[in-house]
């Protein structure tokens, strides 16, 4: 089936729309990170750069480490720039932009994220690196498409709901697990994490300046939540605002993915290090490392 000029939008370049990358120029390794500024930070790691591409919020570079291929890309803040970013790597990989026709052989993309989050128990100090096992959806992105209950975990959720006493006007949270092969990649230097993503940064993540929360107790609630799955007993570790969807579009559209956190506040010690640069750079650099090897 022939996808519609109105549906997936391909400059007159043959690139992406939003993120102006061309079907030749992505790699089968992606890394993606919120910040513009940080891809360059990311490409000194990187050998044989073969472009830089930049328009709004997306910067994107693609080059080697250790002889394999990876491109960086930014999006930006927020869940809502999630469903551009994944929906058009998706297509790169798998839609002719010539025919507008998807690909009869599927490819499997590597996808890591790096971020940073606030933790959200005493155990947990700044500076750790977080790997978002699973996520869990504030945003409400994942509601939208169908058959979202064949990549959640449909019993958490309605524990979760009934646990926090979810407020009806919010968007229903859903619980996501992240790619093992992703996993697998970085859980020895890793805490396990469950990472809520939240469409905003102040009362989405609990947080009052000048307006109260429709759930003033949510903190204490979200801390003291447990659950199990695959016969791992899990606890929520760390706030964000990018993880959920990312896992969810991944396990949709048959992709690996993952994200992996900087912990650069402590909600539960009310702390945080705004000096958080040197331990994002480490990061980077066993990031990029990391996904040479796959």
């Amino acid at each position: 089936m022939r996808i519609p000029e109105s549906e997936l939008i391909i400059n007159g370049d043959g690139s992406a729309f939003h993120i102006h990358l061309k079907p030749e120029e992505l790699a089968d390794n992606v890394i993606l990170v919120g910040d513009p500024g940080r891809v360059d930070m990311v490409a000194e790691y990187l050998t044989d750069i073969e472009f830089r591409h930049a328009s709004r919020e997306f910067v994107s570079v693609t080059g080697k480490r250790a002889g394999k291929r990876i491109t960086v890309l930014s999006h930006g803040i927020g869940p809502d720039n999630i469903d551009i970013v994944m929906t058009e790597l998706d297509a790169l990989a798998n839609v002719d932009f010539k025919t507008r026709e998807v690909k009869p052989e599927h490819k499997a993309l590597n996808i890591l994220r790096i971020g940073t989050s606030g933790a959200l128990h005493a155990d947990i100090p700044l500076g750790a690196y977080i790997l978002s096992h699973i996520s869990v959806g504030f945003d409400g992105v994942m509601n939208w498409y169908g058959n979202r209950e064949k990549v959640t975990i449909p019993q958490v959720e309605a524990d979760f709901k009934k646990h926090m006493d979810w407020d009806p006007n919010l968007p229903s949270p859903y619980f996501v697990k992240a790619s093992p092969k992703m996993i697998e990649l970085l859980k020895d230097v890793t805490v396990k994490g469950v990472t809520i993503s939240a469409p905003g940064f102040y009362g989405p993540q609990g947080r009052v300046v000048r307006m109260p929360l429709a759930m003033p107790d949510m903190l204490e609630k979200i801390e003291s939540f447990r659950f199990s799955a695959d016969d791992q007993d899990y606890r929520i570790t760390n706030f964000e605002m990018e993880s959920s969807p990312l896992a969810g579009f991944a396990a949709q559209l048959g992709h690996n993915a993952v994200t992996v956190c900087c912990a650069i506040a402590n909600r539960y010690l009310q702390s945080s290090n705004p000096d958080y640069k040197p331990a994002i750079r480490k990061l980077v650099e066993l990031c990029v490392d990391r996904m040479s090897t796959i």
